[in-house]
């Protein structure tokens, strides 16, 4: 298997255990980075974006090597899609996932680029 067959892969098993984090363990720890402004109850935010991202996971790593392009796009766009929560989890300072300074949850607006990269780069033919 090759390194970009294994990063899929990787990724894909990230997306599932956020997702199942969302669904469990971390729920609570999700809904610190919906924004106030989403229209939806913060609970049923979270629990649908763990079930998108389970889904999201198992495509990944399950899906054919001719569709791979089309789903690394869809996955940056999902990482897209929720950066404002990352941007209103730093402006409103809520503590979440250890961010409880102005710093951390500052670095942590950092790594949603490198997660659109990663998603654009480990699904490229």
């Amino acid at each position: 298997m090759d390194a970009k067959n294994i990063s899929r892969i990787a990724l894909g098993a990230m997306l599932i255990t956020a997702g199942i984090g969302h669904l469990t363990f971390a729920r609570k720890e999700f809904q610190a980075q919906v924004p106030d402004w989403v229209p939806l109850k913060k609970d049923d935010t979270v629990v649908y974006s763990g079930v998108v991202e389970i889904a999201l996971g198992a495509t990944i790593i399950a899906t054919p090597k001719k569709y791979r392009n089309i789903l690394g796009k869809l996955t940056a766009a999902f990482f897209t899609a929720v950066f404002p929560g990352n941007i209103s989890q730093y402006k409103d300072r809520k503590d979440g996932f250890g961010l409880d300074t102005d710093q951390r949850r500052m670095a942590r607006l950092f790594i949603q680029p490198l997660l659109i990269g990663w998603a654009l780069k480990s699904m490229k033919k």
